[in-house]
């Protein structure tokens, strides 16, 4: 007997629905059907009984308790809950390396985005750094309103008003003026923390306005013991003379801090005597030594005039490998050696390079003394391959606390044109993102996610970080094709809106950081995948069946909207089976279909009218783990019934399903 080809959903996951299935699994005895307004019956809890099942510590009744409350959350945990017909549509020309990159830019609304890439990445993001509106009573904010019935949700857009805009200004003088605020930001952090790694952070810049009401919001979605530290960020310095009317100069905002699990979190904390690293110096060259006496030992010292020195990054290797430290900008009493090169002297004693340091100016550093033994191919008198340094036992590195103040003010009043595009508007200084990861344990193939993505800040650190260190992290950025003022400095650059600055300074950003000297271990990745949210591939029809006319049926008979590409509908089947949007894809043409492969093996799809049953023997032949047709790409009806049995003879193990 034949069985149907099970279909996919092609929505957004329902996590009101999937709650009520973590219930049933504690207290089926809770969960029971009820009709709803439309007739049908669905599943749903008892709440009587379930409040019952934990009389002993419910909560019920005006009774007072410790929670954050405002007008709107209950319908914010709504709109968190519920899902969209919605997709993410490909873009090849606005893409970079389509093909080969790991990286995601989704353009549209991160609400919308968040619901969609759930299945997805749920539990594989290891950062996530975002920087929203501060509702200042100046800036805008995300309108959403979810009101509609489950049923009209899926038909209309729902999301945009008469003129397609999903912003609002949020003014001083609106009844709701933090409510609306608090509801916009808690239903995207709510679906934020599911797609974070058991061991991953949350970081969320803020200012003063929203930073009590934005710590109790995110204490509830994360649990008040997962705030890890509040950040104190200097952003400008103090201005000269007073403002009218201004008691009071503010020169900081902050940053949140939040872990998934604060015991599964493993922070990266700086190493005491790295932290004092600004930079340090190599010796290229050095003239005959003179030898000396010095603890006893008989050693030969090289002679400031001797040398020629240059500029190095400091760096750590496996926590053993620890240049030499020590500010060098000024002068002392020592000598131009010191003024003018590192403030101390290079020994060779036969065993290995002595090396001496104190501080001047800030750091004010003790004598510090680093021996090891001499680098392989050195040779004495002549050629230091990354002299000055040492060696020394691991034991002996000690970690410092992480600082939470940090003074970026130069970098903030810098940052302006920074990658290459100009924009004003908020813009955050790579250091800033720099620093945060600095105390993430990133691993290689680590993504990282900003969904207020603006100018693209996050990003362009994301790939310095790879370029760096030569860990292939990803990311993925999400930003709103917000309009731009025509008369602004971005508006005469020839930019529309925001999300065009984002690609575009993430492109130059990453040709700069190619030009420069980059890691041998990193991939190089600049790149990124272009998908722009649309309403979904599928017709109205594939949603509510029963509400189509049979004149209907006739006129959308394969369901698909026609302005819909082959490819368009991969990405959505991708979203809906929840695999990596960024893995590689090959089109190839088979019996004279196109055929897509994810990953060799991971799905193939064929979208093509007329697939006959020698194709089908074909895919399965290859053993893939998922197949998808076209519902009504069958060549015959007989195609469409043996097609399951066809794969359950060759390749039992395929998944096979249709749209």
């Amino acid at each position: 007997m034949s069985e149907e080809i099970e279909k996919l959903k092609m929505h957004s996951p329902d996590l009101t629905a999937q709650n009520v299935e973590r219930i049933a699994a504690l207290f089926p005895g809770c969960v029971t059907e009820s009709r709803g307004p439309d007739g049908t019956l669905r599943r749903a809890v008892d709440f009587d009984l379930l409040r019952q099942e934990l009389s002993d510590s419910i909560v019920d009744g005006p009774q007072e308790r410790y929670h954050l409350d405002w007008p709107g959350k209950r319908q914010a945990l709504i709109t968190a809950n519920a899902p969209i017909a919605k997709t993410l549509r490909p873009v090849r020309a606005e893409s970079v390396e389509f093909d080969t990159t790991r990286n995601l830019f989704i353009e549209g609304d991160n609400l919308e985005a968040l619901k969609l890439l759930q299945e997805t990445y749920l539990g594989k993001v290891k950062m996530i750094y975002i920087d929203p509106p501060y509702n200042t009573g100046k800036d805008f904010i995300y309108e959403d309103d979810f009101s509609e019935t489950s049923g009209a949700f899926f038909e209309k857009s729902l999301q945009v008003d008469e003129d397609g805009n999903r912003l609002i200004s949020n003014t001083e003088a609106n009844g709701r003026f933090h409510s609306d605020w608090l509801s916009m930001i808690y239903s995207r952090i709510r679906l934020a923390r599911n797609m974070l790694t058991q061991d991953g952070l949350f970081f969320v810049s803020i200012d003063d306005n929203e930073l009590v009401n934005l710590s109790k919001a995110c204490d509830e979605i994360f649990g008040p013991e997962n705030l890890l530290c509040t950040y104190t960020i200097k952003v400008r310095y103090e201005g000269k003379t007073l403002v009218e009317d201004m008691l009071f100069q503010k020169v900081v905002e902050n940053v949140l801090v939040y872990a998934k699990s604060r015991s599964d979190v493993q922070l990266v904390q700086p190493l005491e005597d790295y932290s004092y690293d600004k930079f340090c110096w190599q010796v290229v060259e050095a003239s005959t030594p003179r030898t000396v006496e010095m603890g006893g030992k008989r050693v030969d010292i090289f002679e400031p005039d001797g040398y020629s020195f240059k500029k190095v990054e400091p760096s750590v290797d496996g926590l053993k490998e620890i240049w030499a430290t020590g500010s060098i900008l000024d002068g002392n009493s020592s000598g131009r050696f010191f003024r003018d090169h590192l403030g101390g002297r290079v020994a060779d004693d036969g065993l290995g390079v002595l090396y001496k340091v104190w501080g001047i100016g800030d750091d004010q550093l003790p004598y510090r003394y680093f021996t090891g033994p001499k680098r392989e191919g050195a040779t004495k008198g002549k050629y230091f391959q990354g002299v000055p340094s040492g060696k020394v036992e691991e034991a002996s590195v000690k970690t410092k606390p992480i600082i939470t103040f940090l003074d970026l003010a130069g970098d903030f009043g810098n940052c302006r044109h920074e990658g290459g595009v100009d924009f004003r508007s908020g813009k955050k200084p790579v250091k800033l993102i720099n620093d945060l990861a600095s105390i993430v344990s990133l691993k290689n193939d680590d993504v990282v996610l900003d969904f207020f993505a603006g100018s693209g800040t996050t990003g362009h650190a994301v790939r310095q970080i790879s370029a760096r260190t030569g860990l292939n992290l990803r990311s993925i950025l999400v930003q709103l094709p917000e309009k731009i003022d025509p008369g602004s400095d971005a508006g005469r650059a020839g930019f529309e809106n925001i999300a065009e600055i984002t690609k575009e300074r993430i492109r130059r950003a990453g040709a700069k950081i190619l030009e420069g000297e980059c890691h041998p271990d990193w991939n190089r990745d600049v790149g990124f995948r272009v998908l722009k949210i649309d309403s979904s591939n599928m017709a109205d029809v594939y949603y509510t069946p029963d509400a189509t006319t049979q004149a209907d049926l006739l006129a959308r008979v394969d369901k698909i909207k026609p302005d819909r590409s082959p490819e368009d509908l991969l990405f959505q089947v991708l979203l809906d089976w929840g695999v990596d949007l960024t893995l590689p894809i090959t089109r190839e043409s088979i019996d004279g279909k196109t055929v897509f492969t994810v990953a060799g093996t991971a799905l193939i799809a064929c979208f093509d009218n007329g697939v006959d049953e020698t194709l089908v023997k074909t895919l399965a032949t290859r053993h893939p783990l998922r197949v998808v047709f076209k519902d009504t790409g069958f060549k015959d009806d007989a195609t469409k019934i043996n097609v399951k049995q066809i794969f359950k003879s060759l390749s039992p193990d395929t998944d096979v399903k249709a749209i």
